[in-house]
């Protein structure tokens, strides 16, 4: 005998009611893909960085919201918001493993259909490293062409970062931690707050809450470096040393950014314990 969920009572028509493909705007995402060749991998290659794109929006969630929590002095929710951007950020690593399955020679078919498009250009990913504190004025210039995306960049530029969220805990801890004057540049390393973190790091009975935050930073950043690694070896997989899509040398430009790091004083402090 078939089986008939309504029996159960499951709602089976939907006329005048929300459905699951309603209430997620279905329609609109799964007709958002629009390939440019004829090529079946081009598919892959779209669904793979939009799927990206709708992690990091998620990411930029918690993200902003881990920061207001810190800055309120409220860190227990803050570290649940932190945890869950870096399992998204094992989620983004895992993206590459299903790309990776694309042959050198199934990218060339399509490859010339992206024109000048390139991941370089990602607003979102911009963001998050500007969230983070890894600010640069001269990576907002891809975006000129979108005043409505230049305006949050610019603005994000002139507020306190995750990072400077965080450095403000230490000083509220009695820490010598002062603010930075410049927050429109990347967090360079601090003597005093490398001093003021592993004087948490050496007690953290004490200081457990602030070790605790230096952590759930840390683990951010462990994999938001392995997405960057195997960024470069994905691109390196599929079209070696090329130039990128976007006008960048592709895999050396890549290797270059594997040395940008987020919160130096915390990978620093290391070789001090």
């Amino acid at each position: 005998m078939s089986y008939d969920p309504e029996q159960e009572g499951a709602r089976m028509t939907f006329q005048g009611r929300m459905s699951y493909g309603d209430y997620l705007g279905l329609d609109s995402i799964l007709t958002a893909q629009h390939p440019r060749s004829q090529a079946h991998d081009e598919m892959l290659f779209i669904i793979q960085h939009q799927t990206s794109e709708l992690w990091m929006k998620l990411a930029l969630h918690e993200m902003a919201a881990a920061r207001d929590r810190i800055a309120a002095g409220d860190l227990q929710p803050a570290f649940k918001m932190l945890a869950r951007v870096a399992r998204i950020m094992e989620q983004l690593n895992s993206a590459w493993d299903v790309l990776r399955t694309m042959t050198p020679s199934e990218y060339t078919e399509f490859r010339q259909s992206l024109g000048e498009s390139s991941g370089f250009q990602s607003y979102q990913y911009r963001m998050i490293e500007f969230v983070a504190g890894n600010r640069n004025p001269a990576m907002v210039r891809p975006h000129e062409h979108r005043p409505e995306l230049v305006a949050p960049l610019m603005a994000e530029m002139q507020r306190p970062s995750l990072y400077d969220a965080v450095l403000a805990r230490l000083r509220a801890a009695g820490f010598e931690v002062p603010p930075r004057t410049r927050l429109d540049q990347p967090h360079g390393p601090d003597a005093r707050a490398r001093t003021a973190w592993a004087t948490v790091y050496r007690d953290t009975r004490q200081y457990w809450e602030l070790y605790e935050l230096a952590e759930k930073l840390v683990d951010f950043e462990d994999y938001f470096r392995r997405w960057r690694f195997n960024h470069v070896t994905t691109v390196e997989r599929i079209i070696g040393f090329k130039r990128g899509s976007g006008g960048t040398s592709g895999v050396s430009y890549l290797r270059r950014m594997l040395d940008v790091v987020l919160f130096p004083d915390l990978w620093e402090l290391r070789t001090e314990l």
